[in-house]
């Protein structure tokens, strides 16, 4: 297997049950904004897809600055994900029924008969991710003794940066 194919193998299996994630865009000032967004059960192969309106100001901030970054996070689990892309609005019907879930109804109550309904597109260049697969009793262990010895905790887990996807 090669180093892109393994990459986005990682990548799957820490997003793949985290529910929400914050999606940052840039405003035209420059300024910075994050938003949660509902992430789409779908098998990742290096786009992440969300649904949105198309008139969203999330939309116009995307058309304006097309850098972005979606961050995953699962504290129980000591999962946390940054991926850095470029995001584009989609219009595609059969993409949109593709992976529609009757769940999104609760934000798009039309359907998939909204004319505004729409997807955004984030096509991941780069990626960082923390992952510490012990137990919640290894970390609060590791911890408390870090506290008591004065010496930071070991190794917290598994950091790595993916340089390009």
């Amino acid at each position: 297997m090669n180093d892109r194919q393994d990459n986005i193998e990682k990548l799957h299996d820490m997003i793949k049950d985290i529910r929400f994630a914050m999606l940052t865009t840039v405003e035209e000032d420059g300024t910075l904004r994050s938003r949660p967004m509902a992430t789409q059960e779908f098998e990742f192969d290096g786009d992440l897809w969300f649904f949105t309106s198309a008139d969203a100001t999330k939309v116009n901030e995307v058309e304006h600055e097309h850098h972005v970054n979606v961050s995953y996070a699962e504290p129980k689990d000591q999962k946390y994900v940054s991926v850095s892309g470029t995001a584009q609005l989609i219009r595609d019907k059969s993409k949109i029924e593709e992976l529609w879930n009757p769940l999104l109804k609760a934000w798009f109550p039309d359907g998939l008969d909204d004319p505004q309904l729409a997807l955004l597109k984030v096509s991941v260049d780069k990626a960082e991710y923390w992952d510490s697969p012990s137990s919640k009793v290894v970390r609060l262990l590791g911890f408390a003794k870090a506290v008591v010895t004065g010496k930071p905790i070991g190794n917290p887990g598994d950091n790595a940066k993916i340089e390009a996807l």
